[in-house]
């Protein structure tokens, strides 16, 4: 069974709206968008037909203000349709009616699922699960139920027990093994045995691959709670709603992003084949898994921010998954991460262009860039790209390219003041090559970046740091111009000078003269400005 449009008319934020899936709607139906646009008003909708048949849950009836976008008195449900791809939402009640599981339409869990503590005094009878009568009624509702599917486990299990006759090992593996499949799949964790109510420890106990100790229930942490909280759910319930719509409200709280993935595939394979899947979400995880392995059998209805539900008529499709389209909601997941993720300014400075075989940069001019502005420039990366000529043709490429993908990148290329091949080149240069290039070029004041690394107000911070005497007359008596004099080369003479006697890769020194610059320094603040200020 499936649903293939929706319709609400008037209803909580929609003036009026329609999702419509086609004549051929897939398994799972994903609303994704940011919070407060809309999606859990849809759930409600639905339920709001089926509370009018049979109420879902115990938390009882919604007053109309709560359904009706103008606050309505006795507001209709028949404002909301349902057309299944078997009829309408009464041919549905009716057909289900005749085999007794008109109550099963929907299995829906919201998103406040609250599942803190599990200790069971004593056992009980409950209600049959066909009854729906459990749980949330509405998006709003609390969700409480690791208490009730737990005697519904323990119900199951002993049955199961003293009708096959087994040992309870057998029973075990058998009434709780595809269960802790899919928790095993997503957690290190599996249950280990269900307890003793009789004993006082009517508790979960789990066990991890790395240790015979057991943990109860309530040591978990929330995010390992709400797979075994959801998977138990969808575990008791896939025998008697084999032929339902369920709908689970922001499965992915309290989950990192690789579980909220490995969840999302765990319960497409939990649930039964003949039933429909809506989720809202708005996770990484989720999205990854719907773009990937679980991409054939999906439909995304994207809610966009800036739509105005309450005053205009909308009609929502399916996004076509294009490589645009992707990248629109993945941005709604990411939010302000993606400005983190992406940088707001690109460097190109001079350096050797291939990076490490771990994709980490090679170029040592960029590796003490980022060194020394990582800290107050998060947002700005410099990157290596060769030598004078190659940095000029593979900055040209990267703008005509990284502009058209990224356009709120800046992206500025770095040389240093010996670009003449060696030759000495004065501020007058500098000035003239400034003058005759793009805004987005730059040229270091001093020679290239050892003049900045060699400055004697570097060199005092780093033997400070490393409980070393600099000596400073011997540097005066040979730096006499740190800002033009060509001291690349000098490195064996700078060491002598911070009275360093062992052994140590120039490289490494310079680098690690990169860390002992900070930004009160006058050198800090003279490549600042070169950099980000043009001058």
């Amino acid at each position: 069974m499936k649903i293939k449009k929706i319709h609400l008319k008037g209803y909580k934020r929609f003036q009026d709206l329609t999702i419509d899936l086609g004549e051929e709607p897939k398994r799972i139906v994903a609303l994704v968008g940011p919070n407060g646009c809309g999606k859990s008003s849809v759930f409600d909708g639905m339920l709001f037909v089926n509370n009018s048949y049979h109420t879902i849950g115990n938390s009882g009836f919604k007053e109309s203000s709560y359904h009706s976008l103008e606050n309505i008195p006795n507001y209709n449900s028949k404002n909301v349709n349902l057309f299944f791809d078997t009829g309408d939402y009464n041919t549905v009640w009716c057909n289900k009616e005749k085999t007794g599981k008109e109550k099963t339409i929907f299995s829906f869990r919201s998103s406040f699922r609250y599942n803190g503590v599990l200790d069971v005094k004593q056992s009980k009878a409950v209600t049959d699960i066909c009854n729906n009568d459990y749980g949330a009624s509405s998006a709003s509702d609390i969700d409480q139920r690791i208490e009730q599917n737990y005697r519904r486990l323990r119900i199951k299990y002993n049955k199961y027990l003293n009708e096959q006759d087994c040992r309870p090992s057998e029973a075990k593996a058998h009434m709780i093994g595809e269960l802790n499949n899919a928790i095993g799949d997503c957690l290190n964790l599996k249950i280990d045995n269900l307890g003793d109510i009789e004993a006082g420890k009517g508790k979960f106990y789990f066990k991890k691959e790395d240790t015979q100790i057991l943990f109860d229930y309530n040591v978990l942490s929330s995010g390992e709670k709400e797979v075994i909280d959801i998977l138990l759910d969808l575990y008791l319930r896939k025998d008697e709603y084999d032929d339902s719509i369920y709908i689970i409200d922001e499965p992915e709280l309290h989950l990192n992003t690789a579980i909220q993935r490995k969840l999302l595939i765990e319960i497409n394979k939990m649930i039964p084949e003949n039933c429909q899947i809506w989720i809202a979400t708005h996770s990484i995880g989720f999205l990854r898994a719907l773009q990937e392995e679980l991409n054939d059998i999906s439909q995304i209805i994207e809610f966009k921010e800036e739509n105005q539900w309450a005053s205009q008529e909308y009609t929502l499709t399916p996004i076509v998954k294009s490589r645009n389209n992707w990248r629109s909601i993945f941005a709604t997941a990411l939010d302000d991460l993606t400005g983190l993720v992406s940088p707001k300014r690109i460097v190109y400075c001079e350096g050797r262009a291939e990076p490490r075989a771990d994709g980490s940069e090679r170029g040592f001019d960029a590796q003490v860039f980022n060194t020394i502005f990582g800290e107050k420039h998060p947002d700005t990366l410099f990157i290596s790209s060769g030598g004078n000529t190659e940095l000029d043709q593979r900055s040209e490429i990267a703008i005509a390219i990284l502009s058209k993908v990224f356009t709120d990148v800046e992206i500025l290329v770095l040389k240093d003041r010996d670009m003449a091949s060696g030759k000495d080149t004065t501020e007058a240069d500098r000035q003239e090559y400034l003058s005759l290039n793009s805004q987005n070029h730059r040229v270091l004041k001093r020679f290239e970046i050892e003049n900045y690394l060699f400055d004697k107000e570097i060199l005092k911070e780093y033997c400070r740091q490393n409980g070393k005497e600099f000596d400073e007359t011997s540097y005066d008596e040979y730096v006499t111009d740190i800002v033009n004099q060509q001291v690349k080369d000098d490195v064996g003479r700078i060491k002598n000078y911070c009275n360093i006697t062992g052994s140590i890769n120039s490289e490494v020194f310079k680098k690690n003269l990169a860390k002992c610059i900070n930004s009160d320094m006058d050198v800090y603040q003279e490549l600042e400005r070169v950099i980000f200020s043009r001058e």
